[in-house]
């Protein structure tokens, strides 16, 4: 006997024909050991002491263990038992920052008409960092105002239309305000009922809008009415706060720390997304 040969052994001494054909082990397959007759369904494939195993359960729940490879049967018809195949996986679905789904490698369309308007630099930096994806495929532009005080000019400037909507965000719109009475003037303007939509949100500042967890708060400061908010809470975070520099570094670190939709107030998601929705309903 040929004591390499491992698997079944042909009594006869004639070659078999063919090869024992391959298999792949796989939960719930009845297969039998051709030298102990023992027939079972394959429960599980496990590797000990770097053989793999696999292990066959008969029909009064009895179970025995045997290495892979040659000596199996299916059917009568010899078979060698190879490894499980792996399952090819599927590559995960990649999600832009807003949780949107990811076009790859889309170009970024010719800006449209309609535009998206935000009160400062600050705010465009969020939302780019957020809905930038998602705006670059939608081809929607975001501006900021640097100051909303003459906003109904601004907005009868921009000549809104059906084709050419305009979508505004604003700091603190709460009811009695001043930013309630700036909205409710601009949207006077000519062309505006219909084509414009201001939406504002309840924080003193955009910086709010971040979850306070996310950069390792509680929660945000209160800042009195006679201090600048921006500078008092930088200085409540420990941060420097003295020159446009340091607001301007502050507020890169604050931003730093937001990577994903999930970072920001729901809020400020839903308001945004409402304003993505409206400059695009018609495009």
């Amino acid at each position: 006997m040929n004591w390499d040969q491992w698997g079944p052994a042909n009594v006869t001494g004639q070659r078999p024909s063919t090869k024992p054909r391959k298999v792949a082990a796989s939960r719930g397959l009845v297969i039998e050991d051709a030298t102990s007759g023992f027939t079972g369904a394959i429960t599980r494939i496990e590797k000990s002491g770097g053989i793999h195993l696999v292990v066959l359960e008969g029909r009064k729940g009895a179970t025995r263990s045997f290495p892979l490879g040659l000596g199996f049967m299916i059917d009568g018809q010899a078979i060698e038992l190879l490894p499980p195949q792996r399952q090819k996986t599927q590559p995960a679905q990649q999600r832009t920052a807003s949780g949107s789904r990811a076009v790859g490698a889309q170009a970024a369309q010719v800006a449209k008409a309609s535009r998206i308007w935000v009160e400062g630099i600050h705010d465009a930096e969020l939302v780019e960092k957020i809905w930038g994806d998602d705006l670059r495929v939608e081809g929607i532009v975001v501006e900021p105002l640097h100051g909303i005080d003459d906003l109904a000019g601004a907005v009868a400037a921009f000549k809104p239309q059906p084709n050419r909507r305009l979508a505004v965000l604003l700091d603190h719109l709460v009811s009695g305000s001043k930013e309630e009475r700036i909205a409710a003037e601009a949207m006077k303007a000519p062309g505006a009922q219909d084509n414009v939509l201001i939406v504002g949100h309840p924080y003193v500042d955009i910086w709010q809008a971040i979850k306070p967890e996310v950069i390792g708060i509680q929660a945000w400061p209160q800042i009195p009415r006679s201090e600048d908010w921006k500078t008092g809470m930088l200085a409540r975070l420990g941060l420097p706060n003295q020159t446009a520099r340091d607001i301007g570094l502050g507020w890169k670190k604050l931003l730093s720390k937001v990577n994903k939709f999930s970072d920001l107030e729901a809020t400020l998601l839903g308001r945004v997304e409402y304003m993505i929705d409206f400059v695009t309903v018609h495009d």
